[in-house]
């Protein structure tokens, strides 16, 4: 029997990066999509809690491709596990996120969370970005996935972790010099938010900003990927600092 999975992204249901997914996932697997209607990017892991969320069918090429959510991609998994599936899934995938999701990206990404919030449930999840921001080609990333998919359904995942998967934007999958296991990254972002007028004479401000800072390890999942290699993290949600308990209990409090 084929594994039942569940695909979503955060870039919406009508990105490319979500369709290439579904069509090497399609392959070896009975896939659902369950996505946000519009792009949540940088949603964190956000759930609608104050608002309705509704569903829609969404047709692609004139047939049903999946479900449309118009909530945050943590919401579309949610919904779709105690709403609309008939079954658990026994994967959830999120992707393909254009542009990467490395160092303190992770903690804003609605990608990543999507996977996340698949750990929440219990099931096997991972999450897989490209690293680009313009001429993407995502074919590369989907057979990854697709490679990827029963590895992890085999291992398995050990509780409350996902793989973060960060593939370098190629032409060939010749051009990948092979597979990092890294960590993720602790560069962050110089922000600006940049002032701006709008036709009617309003002020509104864009943020813009630039990573700075970045590490030159090679475990770490910035430098694996500019190397060519794609980068697969874990991650947990447990976000204690373990390391610090100790000596906070010390404290005089």
């Amino acid at each position: 029997m084929k594994p039942y999975v569940l695909l979503t992204n955060d870039d919406g249901i009508f990105a490319p990066g979500l369709y290439e997914l579904s069509l090497a996932i399609k392959e070896i697997a009975d896939v659902v999509i369950v996505a946000p209607d519009s792009e949540r990017s940088a949603a964190g892991h956000a759930i609608t809690i104050a608002d309705p969320l509704r569903v829609f069918d969404f047709e692609k090429n004139g047939e049903f491709f999946g479900y449309a959510v118009n909530g945050t991609p943590a919401d579309c998994v949610k919904i779709a596990y105690y709403a609309i599936l008939d079954r658990k899934p026994d994967a959830v995938i999120s992707g393909i996120n254009l542009g990467s999701n490395t160092g303190i990206n992770v903690i804003y990404s609605g990608t990543v969370s999507a996977a996340t919030e698949g750990n929440v449930l219990g099931i096997p999840a991972f999450a897989v970005s490209l690293a680009t921001y313009s001429n993407p080609n995502f074919k590369v990333a989907a057979q990854f996935a697709r490679k990827l998919l029963p590895v992890v359904l085999e291992k398995k995942l050990p509780l409350g972790t996902c793989l973060n998967v960060n593939v370098p934007n190629v032409a060939e999958e010749k051009e990948i010099k092979g597979v990092k296991i890294t960590r993720q990254g602790k560069s962050e972002y110089e922000d600006h938010y940049d002032k701006r007028t709008d036709p009617r004479n309003h002020v509104y401000y864009w943020l813009t900003g630039s990573k700075i800072d970045v590490e030159k390890e090679p475990e770490v999942d910035d430098v694996a990927i500019t190397q060519n290699y794609i980068s697969v993290t874990p991650l947990h949600y447990d976000l204690t600092n373990y390391n610090f308990l100790s000596d906070l209990r010390g404290w005089k409090l």
